[in-house]
């Protein structure tokens, strides 16, 4: 059962570094957000064991926190 959530994880993570190749044409602040909600949903779910509540939990954190990191005034 960890092999597969390892893989779960891997495949996240590829899918998302993939996904960011698209996003040149994105703002630095759309940028960050992306980042933050990825960041945060791995986080989430490593927290929690992999629930999706605490995935999803992760990504609201993770997003809010990206988007406020990466305005500029």
């Amino acid at each position: 059962m960890k092999t597969i959530k390892h893989l779960a994880v891997s495949a996240t993570l590829a899918t998302l570094a993939l996904g960011m190749t698209g996003c040149s044409s994105m703002s630095h602040q759309d940028k960050a957000t992306a980042v933050g909600a990825g960041a945060g949903a791995v986080i989430g779910g490593a927290l929690t064991g992999g629930s999706a509540a605490g995935v999803v939990g992760g990504a609201a954190v993770g997003g809010v926190v990206g988007n406020q990191a990466g305005k500029t005034n």
